[in-house]
């Protein structure tokens, strides 16, 4: 660049037909300028003159010359690259070393390019469908089944089992009883309706019903104590005539000795060990 500027503002020669650089409106000739305000360039370390092509990248500069893949060496000028740990690499070679493949088709996720990553894997955007209606599922809620994933509506018309009493899908849970499924919350007491799950139950004419409501409903009362025969727990009870004993009430009405695997005489209501009722 020549002007009328005269003198070079740092050595002060004349800049007479001489060709010279401006930095805040003051002159310099070539030479100064280089060696004041040249920068370093990143790869050969020698001053990126005034008159060479600076390019810079995150406060870093090189020659258009040196501007190179630190792998392969190929030009970077005005092609797309990336940076790792302070080297500049072509997105060939970027993908070769660094970046991810997408776990169903296998191919490099390329940098610049939208990913997925679900349970620890990757995925390309257009990748990550349903396996059933194919759509995207972003970030949609999605159900996972024999490492395929479904959104929810295909899953649940592909998969998902129906509550028998509500009739309403059950995502996930459930209680099983009588070979049919249901909601924990829907699995309920035929009388009281409280929740059975986890529970002891008693099951009559194929419904569920709590030790307590069946007890109420369908247990029969000893003819001893009057008190409830629930045979459960592993209870013992003898039963004879349409009339039942629990395990312990079943003594001879004489004598009070157990009749437990023993032979007995009955009076009117009255059961009678061989003895007493001999007598």
């Amino acid at each position: 660049m020549t002007s009328n500027h005269t003198d070079c503002h740092y050595c002060l020669q004349s800049l007479r037909g001489r060709k010279y650089a401006l930095r805040e409106e003051n002159a310099y000739c070539v030479t100064c300028y280089d060696s004041l305000f040249a920068n370093p360039c990143e790869e050969c370390k020698q001053p990126i003159e005034c008159d060479s092509k600076d390019l810079a990248y995150k406060g870093r500069h090189w020659h258009e010359g040196c501007f190179k893949c630190a792998k392969c060496s190929h030009s970077l000028v005005e092609k797309p690259f990336a940076a790792k740990d302070e080297l500049l690499l072509c997105t060939e070679c970027y993908s070769d070393e660094y970046s991810s493949k997408c776990f169903h088709c296998q191919k490099t996720i390329m940098p610049g390019s939208r990913k997925i990553e679900f349970k620890g894997s990757s995925w390309h955007e257009s990748c990550f469908v349903c396996q059933y209606c194919r759509q995207p599922l972003g970030t949609k809620p999605l159900i996972t089944k024999d490492n395929e994933n479904y959104c929810v509506p295909c899953f649940e018309k592909q998969f998902a089992h129906h509550c028998y009493s509500c009739k309403k899908v059950i995502t996930s849970g459930g209680v099983t009883y009588h070979d049919q499924p249901w909601h924990k919350e829907c699995f309920v007491c035929a009388g009281c309706k409280t929740q059975l799950s986890g529970q002891r139950f008693i099951s009559k004419d194929e419904y569920p019903y709590c030790v307590d409501c069946f007890s109420k409903l369908y247990a029969k009362k000893c003819a001893a104590c009057k008190k409830l025969i629930t045979a459960l727990g592993g209870a013992k009870f003898i039963s004879f005539e349409e009339r039942q004993w629990h395990g312990e009430c079943f003594n001879c009405a004489k004598c009070s000795v157990s009749l437990v695997g023993q032979g007995f005489l009955t009076r009117q209501d009255d059961v009678l060990c061989r003895e007493c009722g001999s007598a």
